[in-house]
C-alpha cells in the first residue's frame, strides 16, 4: 500500500500518513487544526511486513484503510484515544 507522509510543525516527531496524495478532508477537522503546517515528507510502499522507526506497519495499514489517515505522535497516545478526547470535548 502506498501512503504519504507529512511533518507537522506544531509538535516535533508528529508525522500524519495519508492514503491518498494531499487528501486532507479524512482528517476531522479538530485533529487538522492541531497539526499546525504540513509539509511533505515522503511517499512510502508499506506492507505489514515493512520495519518502521516509530510505528507498527500493521496498525499503520489498518488505520490508513479504515480512517483514510494515520497520525504518529511523539507520545504513546493513540489516534482513536485522541479522537474520543476531541469528541468527549465537542460535547461540552
Amino acid at each position: 500500500m502506498e501512503c504519504y507522509i507529512y511533518r507537522c510543525s506544531l509538535k516535533p516527531d508528529m508525522y500524519i500518513y495519508l492514503a491518498e496524495e494531499d487528501e486532507f478532508d479524512c482528517v476531522p477537522r479538530e485533529i487538522f487544526n492541531s497539526l499546525g503546517i504540513v509539509e511533505f515528507a515522503m511517499e512510502l510502499g508499506i506492507t505489514p511486513e515493512t520495519k518502521l522507526a516509530r510505528e507498527d506497519s500493521a496498525t499503520v495499514i489498518s488505520n490508513l484503510k479504515e480512517h483514510g489517515f494515520h497520525i504518529q505522535l511523539a507520545s504513546d497516545e493513540s489516534v482513536e484515544a485522541i479522537m474520543a478526547r476531541i469528541a468527549a470535548n465537542s460535547n461540552k
